[in-house]
């Protein structure tokens, strides 16, 4: 679990900050037969603390899939970014903001980033034999 924790940030007076860590998403997030990733997920946090204790978390993603490409089933691995900006508020609300009290934990944020950035295929590029088929 990655957490920030607001309060203790609050008291030491660190209003904005820059995290970079790695976590191992659940494959669960894949959706895209005979995939898994290969390695934790790579994440670039900067953190910002508002006035009214809400908080700013903007960043980047990098994860590698592998796995059969879904044209050719040639193995493949392939490295995709994504971004990560979500608003964390202490009250609860309609709005998609993410809620917190106290300690922010980063987990369902940065799985919906990876969800975002998650490609529909994993393709093994321009070689992929499928493709060069459907050329000619």
């Amino acid at each position: 679990m990655v957490q920030i924790d607001v309060r203790k940030l609050n008291a030491k007076k660190q209003y904005a900050g820059d995290l970079s860590f790695t976590y191992v998403a659940a494959d669960e997030l894949i959706s895209i037969p005979f995939v898994q990733f290969s390695a934790p997920v790579d994440v670039k946090l900067h953190y910002e603390i508002l006035e009214d204790d809400s908080v700013e978390v903007t960043g980047t993603i990098r994860f590698v899939l592998k796995g059969n490409c879904s044209r050719c089933l040639k193995e493949t691995q392939r490295e995709f970014t994504g971004e990560v900006d979500a608003y964390f508020v202490t009250q609860k609300t309609d709005s998609e903001d993410y809620f917190y009290q106290n300690t922010i934990d980063l987990t369902d944020c940065l799985n919906d980033a990876v969800m975002i950035a998650m490609p529909s295929l994993l393709e093994c590029g321009e070689e992929c034999v499928s493709l060069a088929w459907k050329e000619q």
